[in-house]
């Protein structure tokens, strides 16, 4: 009996080492990844019309030495605190710069190797973008000088939610006056967008009882809290930023309804009734009473929907 439990205690050792072993893994040499280039084919570039043929569109394909992902980001030239990075499946995306006229965007990859390690490029790259919103859409938003809107609390649905990929409120929608009693500030801000004289375009927020968002940390604007659940935030309370009308870029079909034309924010200084991550803002219906929007959340996963009116004179 003593032989067989010496026998079963050395076969269970044995095993336990076995076990042992098979799990020790390596990930080998760990060498970031080196000679990254990011190639760039602006549509219809020519030597005419080096910056394109205003459509904005741009080819980009990457590709490094020992890299195994990479995540690609934009802004603007002058612009360094919004570059948000994404995953760039295959190394190569169709990207559409839409800021109207001529602009410079530089463009940054980040290639990953094994265990993580990471090297980054930059490329700077000039863009023309001949985009012109219906007239009639600018002349609803602005009066041609200027008007001011706000969240119009007395109709259902004046906040809705939905994932990404829904481009209908299919998951809550607010119902009159719902959001009175938690955070009124949501209905006593104003937005006041102008039209210059110039032809240019600005945004004036003024939110006496503060910022409607959710979870401060991913919020953009100005002294918002770095945690915190939805509400009012005083710590804001105004800001001016200007903004243009851009292509939509959320790929909602005509017929959602969408007007395929979105208003997009200069910076992170304003918001439209709702303090998101992003900053453009599709118009999917609109009169000269009655505004319909949405946006990316402060859940990147998510869309928000916001009915706006005129303020009362």
């Amino acid at each position: 009996m003593k032989n067989i439990k010496y026998i079963i205690g050395l076969f269970l050792t044995m095993a336990f080492f076995v076990s042992c072993e098979e799990e020790n893994y390596e990930f080998g040499d760990l060498t970031a990844p080196s000679n990254i280039v990011i190639n760039t084919e602006i549509v219809g570039a020519s030597v005419d019309s080096p910056e394109g043929d205003g459509s904005g569109e741009v080819i980009i394909s990457v590709t490094a030495d020992d890299a195994i992902t990479y995540h690609i980001g934009y802004n603007k030239i002058d612009d360094y605190g919004n570059v948000t990075l994404a995953l760039l499946p295959g190394g190569v995306v169709s990207k559409k710069f839409t800021d109207p006229g001529i602009n410079t965007y530089r463009i940054t990859v980040v290639a990953y190797g094994k265990g993580a390690i990471s090297s980054n490029l930059t490329k700077d790259i000039t863009i023309r973008s001949d985009f012109v919103p219906e007239p009639a859409i600018v002349t609803a938003l602005t009066n041609d000088s200027s008007k001011t809107w706000v969240v119009d609390n007395s109709v259902s649905g004046h906040l809705g939610v939905a994932p990404w990929a829904s481009f209908t409120p299919i998951w809550w929608e607010a119902g009159i006056d719902e959001k009175v009693a938690c955070c009124n500030c949501f209905y006593t801000a104003q937005f006041k967008f102008i039209k210059n004289a110039n032809g240019t375009f600005t945004l004036n927020v003024n939110a006496p009882d503060g910022a409607f968002t959710k979870t401060g940390a991913l919020t953009n604007l100005p002294g918002i809290p770095d945690s915190g659940d939805e509400g009012c935030y005083s710590e804001y309370s105004t800001g001016t930023s200007s903004f243009n009308f851009v292509p939509a870029s959320s790929g909602a079909p005509a017929s959602t309804p969408s007007t395929q034309t979105s208003i997009k924010l200069a910076d992170y200084n304003t918001y439209i009734g709702y303090g998101a991550t992003l900053d453009e803002y599709e118009i999917l219906a609109y009169t000269d009473s009655f505004m319909y929007l949405r946006v990316q959340g402060t859940e990147t996963g998510n869309s928000w929907y916001i009915k706006l009116k005129p303020a009362a004179v």
